[in-house]
């Protein structure tokens, strides 16, 4: 096992909830599970196959780190400029593919569906991050940043205009916009009881925080917290209502439910994902550049929700 210097400090207490929370007594150091990624994005944590999977984006392609034998090899390549991946409610990968442009699901014999193009007509930009909600719909953030250069996509135009986010309708496939008004919007994730919607807006630097109303619309939005240290990028919950933010060079924020930043996680390295996984979900993953972290905690990831329905591809 390879650990970062176990000498420097790790965790950062800006409010004694952060200490009494018991988010600060977890290992003292970081593991470092891999190095080699050219910009590491989207890890997600499989439980039935006891590994994890993550973007490297520039180098289009997914990586697979094996938890029982510590090895790392290549998922899929070329992979679209993949960044966001989760789990569907059956434990299919759904990827946010930059490159192509395009939302993808990956079905459990391997090949691969297409759940969003398109908007009235118009391709996406480059979906970012995605999140599920129980009952089947994937939610998406679609920003310019993979269309603006080819470093992390192919350089191209706005078809759209705007950088918003998206619902897809489980049962239909219809893309819906659901919010508006972002300048870059990124991470998103629903709050432990699916009541609220936050997405995080590098370019702002904020979190906005939304209602989510029974038939799948949204309030209009408030800004929920501002970054002071970094920069947003993708966000996470854990099991009692905090929640744990990426902030590039900010390292890793914790937010208590009020909005109160209760301490930091430093990382050596940029940070742009996290994602809680392992048996137990207390162990951290953190998508660190070059650099794929671990960190064992005494905090618990929210569970996978229990979503039940399938959301039809793109054409039917």
């Amino acid at each position: 096992m390879s650990v970062v210097n176990a000498r420097a400090a790790l965790y950062e207490v800006l409010d004694e909830r952060f200490r009494s929370g018991r988010c600060a007594l977890g290992d003292r150091q970081l593991e470092i599970l891999h190095r080699g990624s050219r910009w590491a994005e989207g890890p997600l944590y499989l439980p039935a196959a006891r590994s994890l999977v993550w973007s490297d984006i520039p180098n289009d392609r997914l990586l697979r780190w094996d938890e029982t034998t510590g090895e790392v090899g290549v998922f899929r390549s070329p992979a679209g400029h993949p960044n966001g991946n989760t789990l569907d409610g059956q434990g299919r990968l759904v990827t946010c593919e930059q490159g192509n442009r395009r939302v993808t699901r990956t079905e459990h014999d391997g090949s691969v569906t297409v759940l969003a193009d398109r908007y009235r007509g118009k391709r996406l930009n480059s979906p970012n991050d995605a999140a599920v909600r129980s009952d089947g719909s994937i939610w998406f953030s679609d920003p310019e940043f993979g269309i603006a250069s080819d470093y992390e996509g192919h350089r191209g135009e706005s078809e759209i205009g705007a950088r918003d986010v998206y619902r897809i309708d489980p049962d239909t496939g219809e893309v819906r916009l659901v919010a508006d008004g972002f300048s870059g919007p990124n991470g998103l994730v629903f709050s432990p009881d699916e009541s609220r919607l936050f997405v995080s807006d590098s370019i702002a630097n904020h979190i906005r925080v939304f209602d989510v109303r029974e038939d799948g619309t949204l309030s209009e939005g408030d800004v929920f917290v501002s970054c002071t240290k970094g920069n947003f990028d993708n966000i996470r919950f854990d099991d009692a209502g905090r929640l744990w933010a990426a902030a590039m060079e900010g390292g890793v924020h914790c937010y208590h439910p009020d909005g109160t930043l209760l301490g930091r996680l430093l990382v050596p390295e940029t940070v742009a994902n996290i994602r809680f996984g392992g048996p137990r979900r207390n162990r951290l993953f953190i998508a660190g550049t070059t650099t794929i972290y671990s960190l064992l905690m005494s905090v618990t990831g929210l569970p996978p929700l229990p979503g039940v329905h399938q959301t039809r591809p793109v054409g039917d």
